[in-house]
């Protein structure tokens, strides 16, 4: 990840539960059945798939729906995962746009 560039929430769906509503995308099937679907203008991520790992389940970056407010996270999972810093996030200052200077 590029320095300074924004952490995404992804959001995991059912499969049968979400749809992509514009345009087609593009696919790239990695090992171990991941297959990873991407905006073919501009390369968005889109979606994530993995039968053999979580079947059933489409992960989605939240920034890509449609209304990403209207399904507030429930539970913090791939914890194991998590930089140190992250379990401070509430008590890091905030800024509504980028800070000046």
């Amino acid at each position: 990840m590029a320095q300074g560039a924004p952490a995404v929430a992804w959001y995991a769906s059912r499969t049968e539960n979400f749809r992509i509503t514009k345009g087609t995308p593009v696919t790239y099937e990695g090992e171990g059945g991941s297959i990873r679907s991407f905006c073919g203008t501009c390369g968005t991520p889109l979606l994530f798939v993995n039968e053999n790992a979580l079947p059933g389940i489409s992960d989605v970056p939240s920034v890509t729906l449609d209304d990403p407010d209207a399904n507030a996270p429930s539970v913090q999972i791939q914890v194991a995962d998590r930089r140190e810093w992250m379990t401070r996030l509430g008590a890091m200052p905030e800024f509504e746009r980028f800070p000046e200077g």
